[in-house]
């Protein structure tokens, strides 16, 4: 389970197309990943505070970042585990 969140102001289909790129940082860093066994979940919130309204381009380099920050985020996770 994930979350991603930004403070610029998200349509819910631009929220969903959040929510799927930074889904994508899992395959960068989870290995295997999109098994019938998984239930990996990512939960994508705005909360608008910005009140940046993205252009189309502006959209695309936010999907990009979400995926690299997921990835990233879940890298360092295992990296500063301790074993239990």
């Amino acid at each position: 389970i994930a979350v991603i969140a930004t403070d610029a102001v998200l349509t819910k289909a631009a929220a969903k197309r959040l929510a799927i790129s930074a889904h994508d940082g899992f395959v960068r860093a989870i290995w295997p990943t999109h098994t019938p066994a998984d239930g990996d979940l990512v939960f994508a919130l705005a909360t608008g505070t910005s009140g940046i309204e993205l252009s189309a381009d502006a959209a695309i380099d936010l999907y990009a970042a979400a995926g690299a920050t997921m990835a990233r985020a879940i890298s360092r996770g295992v990296y500063a585990a301790t074993p239990a």
